[in-house]
């Protein structure tokens, strides 16, 4: 599999982001592999809080929460997917498929750094990746925070705020990483954090992962993924261990979603579930600070 490598230069003096970069390589399914990022902050001996992005996003999206729970006693995790971030970005659009994108993320995550009793926190793809893995491997999980994100299967509509943004981000001619976070958050964003946003993608060519993932999305029962999650469902609906949803209050992508999980899942009785309030979909740039806040107090109510 042919792979593009963003140059390290472009990550140079991000605003908010000086983390230690780290390494692991993958297999890519086709005898290569590909090279995997990630941050890994806190004590090593802290309990294990695994941060996980969606689209078109990276680990920077996390820059702000990932100090409040470092400062909790926290060891976290934060993982760039592949094809996003400091990742490696496999050049053909046909490369990325939502069983890879949960092939790689389960090497990396559980088969390489073995993390276990983990708390998942995850928005958008971070959760049709993220909640994959919980259900695959619950052994791993000890709790799940899942903030504007939800688990497809294709059997229901997935609305027109979703089918827009799928429409769009197949035509635009120039895919807008930065602008596409711009304007999915309710607060202002600077021109040197949407040049953050941008800086994995020298030029078009690295954005094919980018593109692809909204047509991955199930959006009707006969999809590649479809059984897979609902089979992922499956688990879910059993799942008793702590399940917390924070959901912000103005991102129409995954409005309701928040309730649908209460509805379903037995881990989200009891729970404290929170409505972050003034966050657009990517409410980790919105209110960070706010959403780490909740994820400890939520594993601080929760103990192993």
């Amino acid at each position: 599999m042919e792979a593009l490598r963003t140059p390290d230069a472009c990550f140079e003096n991000l605003p908010g982001y000086s983390f230690a970069p780290n390494y692991l390589m993958v297999d890519d399914s086709e005898g290569g592999q590909l090279r995997v990022h990630y941050l890994d902050e806190g004590p090593k001996s802290g309990e294990i809080v695994l941060l996980m992005h969606g689209e078109p996003s990276w680990s920077y999206l996390y820059r702000k929460m990932i100090p409040v729970l470092v400062e909790a006693g926290y060891r976290v995790i934060a993982p760039d997917l592949v094809g996003f971030g400091r990742s490696d970005k496999p050049s053909q659009r046909s490369d990325y498929t939502y069983q890879r994108h949960v092939d790689w993320m389960r090497e990396a995550l559980i088969d390489q750094l073995d993390l276990q009793q983990v708390t998942l926190v995850c928005q958008d793809w971070g959760g049709l990746i993220g909640l994959r893995l919980v259900a695959e491997h619950a052994e791993c999980f000890a709790r799940v925070v899942a903030a504007n994100t939800m688990l497809p299967t294709g059997d229901h509509d997935p609305g027109e705020a979703f089918n827009n943004w799928k429409k769009f981000s197949q035509e635009v001619p120039e895919f807008p990483c930065g602008g596409i976070i711009k304007g999915a958050t309710t607060t202002e964003l600077d021109a040197a954090v949407i040049a953050a946003y941008d800086a994995p993608y020298p030029d078009e060519s690295y954005k094919e992962g980018a593109r692809q993932f909204p047509t991955l999305v199930p959006v009707t029962p006969d999809n590649p993924a479809a059984d897979a999650n609902r089979a992922a469902w499956g688990v879910l609906s059993q799942w008793s261990k702590p399940f917390l949803t924070a959901f912000s209050d103005s991102d129409p992508i995954t409005a309701g979603g928040d309730k649908l999980m209460q509805k379903l899942i037995p881990g989200t009785k009891g729970q404290n579930h929170t409505t972050i309030v003034n966050g657009g979909h990517f409410l980790q740039e919105d209110q960070g600070e706010i959403l780490a806040q909740v994820v400890a107090e939520f594993i601080q109510a929760n103990p192993l």
